[in-house]
Formats: structure tokens, sequence, C-alpha cells
């Protein structure tokens, strides 16, 4: 999921990377998309979500124990910051950096 860090220690994550819910869908999924949006600052629909530090630490538990299940891929349960962008160590378990050579 591609994020970047904000101006007063948000992490947001791109709209296009989240999670979507789908009723009727996968349970783990929807469990996943109202999980993550239980513990943002801000998640609206169709927008960008962004994250608060002090949920940080939680957000990892989360993108790692969602990633442990195994009905969600790598790509879904991490963090990808911007090339050579600072990571929190609170979501240095969860996170990388986004190849550079790599286009959107």
């Amino acid at each position: 999921m591609k994020c970047w860090l904000a101006a007063d220690d948000l992490l947001v994550i791109a709209a296009a990377d989240l999670p979507q819910f789908k009723k009727g869908g996968s349970v783990v999924r929807n469990n996943y998309f109202w999980a993550l949006q239980a513990i943002a600052a801000q998640a609206r629909r169709g927008k960008d979500w962004e994250f608060d530090d002090v949920v940080w630490v939680a957000l990892g538990r989360l993108l790692l124990f969602f990633f442990n299940s195994g009905y969600l891929m790598t790509s879904e349960t991490l963090l990808e910051f911007p090339a050579n962008a600072y990571i929190p160590p609170s979501l240095l378990s969860v996170s990388t950096w986004q190849n550079p050579l790599e286009l959107d």
C-alpha cells in the first residue's frame, strides 16, 4: 500500500491501495477494511486515509495479523514509502520503500 508521512505526524495511505468493503464479499477482506477504518483518524470514501502516530503500533500489529492470516497478499499488507523516505521505527516491520524504477 503506497503511503507517506504528512505534516503533524500523519501517515497517509493512498486511496487506490486501500481495501474495499464489498457487501457479500470476503469476510477477511471486509474485516480488514473495518479494522483499518476503526483506527484511522480520517477515512473518507474514495479519499486517502490518515493515521495518527498514536496508532502506528496498532496499525503495524493489524497489518502483521492480517498478513499472517494467509488470506491477504503482501502487497495488501505492506506499507510502501517513497524511495529513501523516513520510515518510523514502529512501522519498520511492515514497511518497505517503493522501487524508484517502477512506473505508476
